[in-house]
């Protein structure tokens, strides 16, 4: 069960305007009336964890704690824009696992698209590239990918728009697409040393016109994302739900925190809100394999999770740098035998620039 948490930023023995008391059971009352109806959501990797994506930074299951063991710079250099440039294989190997469709939405996803169909969902502001928002039905114009997402692709050099299936035919084989300009092709995820997307800061005047802000399953701890709660109206009530107290939330009158899986939480909200069965229902169309009582993904399955992931990544790298290797030393490649001199599989066409390195 989670845990409702008092702030002591403020005289907690004065009662919210807005809200009958700091609880789910009044956020949801409040959901219910007349007063709500432009909900604006900002999620991070937490609310993904239980579809077996892994987050990113926490020490020890996060992928970059796991991407260390690869010979990379640093780990987060397999979402630098400078080391992309140099060597795009390690991105593209861990695509190969990241590709939209390998994983299903989660509860919360679910959650936030009810909103949705209910007409009062303002914008859902993600810092996930993984598009379980659109997978979950939420319609691509109410989702703002901060830091971009696998949704498009373009070129790097001069941002034509790469051909989708194409881009998957050549993540499937590790190696790097190639526009027709010459330059490298990525899916439109924010790199380190980007700029963050145009309907990121286009889209920042509606937090101003929302009258519920929930956040969920994030560390508040990347700007400018993590300051986007500060432009919530004083008086509008602010959820959150997570593992643990980020940010200032909880610091206002009508702020609620409410500590635990973002799933529980939801549960909650969902049974006050009367919406269960209808989530139950959809959950059965999007994910009929898993049960909704199945148990979460504990600190134990998810490192699993993570180790295999990061296995894959690490097999993919070694295949594309053993073929690289063999093409380059001139020896014959089992693409050039068996399909008349062609060379498909590899690698010395695809990484002219590399070729001094090895």
């Amino acid at each position: 069960m989670g845990q409702e948490v008092s702030s002591e930023s403020f005289d907690t023995s004065i009662p919210p305007a807005k809200l009958s008391r700091r609880d789910l059971v009044a956020v949801a009352d409040y959901i219910k009336s007349s007063s709500c109806k432009k909900v604006v959501f900002m999620v991070g990797a937490g609310i993904s964890t239980a579809a077996g994506i892994p987050d990113f930074r926490s020490p020890e299951t996060g992928l970059y704690s796991n991407l260390a063991r690869l010979e990379l710079p640093r780990p987060e250099a397999v979402f630098d824009i400078s080391y992309f440039r140099e060597d795009p294989r390690p991105f593209y190997a861990l695509a190969q696992e990241l590709w939209p469709g390998k994983y299903k939405p989660t509860l919360t996803h679910i959650f936030m698209r009810m909103f949705s169909d209910r007409g009062i969902l303002l914008r859902c502001f993600t810092q996930n590239i993984d598009t379980l928002e659109l997978a979950a039905g939420i319609p691509r114009e109410q989702v703002v990918f901060a830091h971009g997402s696998f949704a498009g692709q373009h070129c790097i050099e001069c941002g034509g728009e790469y051909d989708r299936q194409e881009l998957e035919e050549h993540v499937k084989l590790g190696q790097p697409a190639f526009c027709g300009c010459g330059g490298l092709v990525k899916p439109d995820i924010t790199f380190f040393g980007e700029a963050l997307p145009v309907d990121f800061h286009g889209s920042l005047h509606l937090l101003e016109e929302a009258d519920l802000a929930i956040v969920m399953g994030s560390s508040l701890s990347v700007y400018p994302f993590a300051a986007l709660p500060l432009r919530i109206a004083e008086e509008v009530p602010r959820v959150l739900l997570n593992m643990e107290k980020v940010g200032e939330i909880g610091s206002r009158r009508e702020d609620v925190v409410w500590l635990g899986e973002c799933d529980d939480g939801i549960r909650e909200l969902a049974e006050e809100l009367g919406w269960w069965e209808e989530m139950e229902e959809i959950w059965r169309e999007l994910r009929g394999d898993v049960d909704l009582a199945q148990p979460e993904l504990n600190e134990e399955t998810l490192e699993e999770q993570v180790n295999k992931l990061t296995g894959e990544v690490e097999k993919s790298l070694k295949v594309a740098e053993e073929y690289k290797k063999r093409v380059e030393s001139g020896l014959p490649s089992e693409s050039t035998e068996s399909d008349g001199g062609e060379d498909k599989g590899g690698l010395a066409h695809v990484f002219p620039h590399l070729k001094e390195k090895i």
